[in-house]
């Protein structure tokens, strides 16, 4: 369940084949019943239980009281931050620089990353986490670049979580100090409550959107470390106001950083790439 607007799972899938997930059912009287959906018993490295309760978040199911409700917000939370934890940990020890790309639908995500993608090639080796509801189209951009990618459609879900990434790092031969990217569902609102593992989430803002989404928006860009303004080379034709909407994301996150881009144009791009070289620095000396 997505703790903020109560969507259910679905069925999970991961580059066309069912994730293994083990569901939580919260009854009306705020007990438990989690039943398997797995791959037959199959062995596998990342751990297998996953809280997803049905009752959607901040509802009045009868029987279950305000209290209870953010208790099992809470437990669902603390479960996908301890897979998350798991995933940083593993990505650390082998040197992985991860980021989360997050923004609302067609703010050209899929498009920025295979810029990126081009631009790095040579410099950098990239892999990429696909989050999409349906379709494989997205993964399959990625892939026409020459990077490896691996679809996950969250079916009724709004959002990646932990344990689904970890499952496609599984799938996925991550290289020694390399790049992950992971695309995230289009939504501005349910991913900014899941951490996925990375070491930043990135938020795509297009000036084709409004120039008020970060305080429409607030969670996600207090969340995010870095704004992309993407789209700049339709600034001439928009009434977009570029100071407005900085001003906005910095009225929420102070420090968030900005910078302006065109995938189309490459504006901005060299910027976007070297935040990235300072960032993954930053890690390793962390690690």
């Amino acid at each position: 369940m997505c703790t903020t607007c109560g969507c259910g799972t679905g069925e999970v899938k991961i580059d066309g084949a069912d994730a293994h997930h083990e569901h939580e059912h919260v009854h009306a009287d705020g007990t438990r019943h989690s039943h398997d959906h797995g791959h037959g018993g199959a062995a596998h490295d990342h751990p297998h239980t996953h809280g997803h309760s049905y009752a959607p978040a901040h509802s009045h199911a009868p029987g279950i009281g305000a209290k209870r409700m953010v208790q099992i917000e809470q437990d669902i939370l603390a479960k996908n931050n301890a897979y998350a934890a798991q995933n940083r940990q593993r990505l650390a020890a082998r040197g992985i620089f991860t980021l989360n790309l997050v923004s609302s639908p067609g703010s050209g995500k899929t498009t920025l990353l295979c810029k990126t993608i081009e631009l790095l090639k040579g410099a950098r080796s990239v892999t990429v986490i696909e989050g999409d509801q349906q379709t494989s189209h997205d993964a399959e951009r990625i892939r026409a670049t020459g990077a490896p990618a691996i679809q996950i459609n969250t079916g009724k879900g709004c959002h990646l979580d932990a344990h689904m990434v970890g499952h496609a790092m599984e799938k996925l031969e991550l290289p020694a100090d390399s790049l992950l990217m992971i695309e995230n569902v289009g939504n501005l609102v349910c991913p900014a409550a899941f951490d996925l593992g990375e070491a930043h989430k990135v938020v795509i803002l297009s000036v084709t959107e409004g120039e008020d989404k970060p305080i429409k928006y607030p969670d996600m860009f207090r969340a995010a470390t870095l704004m992309l303004m993407n789209k700049c080379d339709l600034l001439p034709y928009l009434s977009f106001s570029v100071p407005r909407a900085i001003e906005f994301a910095r009225r929420v996150n102070p420090g968030i950083e900005v910078i302006e881009v065109s995938a189309t144009t490459g504006q901005g791009m060299e910027d976007w790439l070297a935040w990235i070289d300072r960032q993954a620095a930053v890690a390793r000396r962390a690690a």
